[in-house]
């Protein structure tokens, strides 16, 4: 069974969370954190999901207000031995249930190109052209909640 928590910018959490974010999402493309970029994180809403056999963090992601209707889901990572367990599909789930009670009308994310398959199953929709950042192919993806 898994659980879902908020968790603190700057907690144990925070840093497990960065930590799987680095290792699933980063180090694959030969990316590195930007401190400056951490620092904004501190207003994000950061979700991470739980293993409760091992009390483990095995998933997460963050959300972030882009205005008074969108909120964006960033940095979804789940750990690769918990990959093919439904646990990225839970984790959109649960951030969706999250963005509607906090009063957000549409979840919106920039998706690589590998995974928008993932997110079509999920309800999102592509909008507009595939753009580039840092190097990478995306599009941006939009859900009505």
């Amino acid at each position: 069974m898994i659980r879902f928590i908020d968790v603190e910018f700057g907690s144990s959490r925070y840093q497990e969370l960065l930590d799987l974010r680095y290792k699933i999402l980063l180090q694959p493309l030969g990316l590195k954190f930007l401190d400056s970029y951490r620092e904004q994180e501190a207003t994000f809403l950061h979700i991470g999901c739980i293993d409760n056999s091992t009390d483990e963090l095995i998933g997460g992601l963050i959300l972030v207000p882009v205005d008074n209707e969108e909120i964006r889901v960033m940095q979804v990572a789940v750990d690769v031995v918990h990959q093919g367990e439904g646990i990225g599909r839970k984790l959109i789930e649960h951030a969706e249930t999250v963005a509607k009670e906090i009063g957000y009308s549409r979840v919106v994310m920039h998706a690589m190109l590998s995974v928008v398959g993932f997110y079509e199953k999920l309800g999102f929709v592509q909008e507009g052209d595939m753009f580039e950042e840092k190097g990478i192919n995306f599009v941006r993806m939009v859900k009505e909640l």
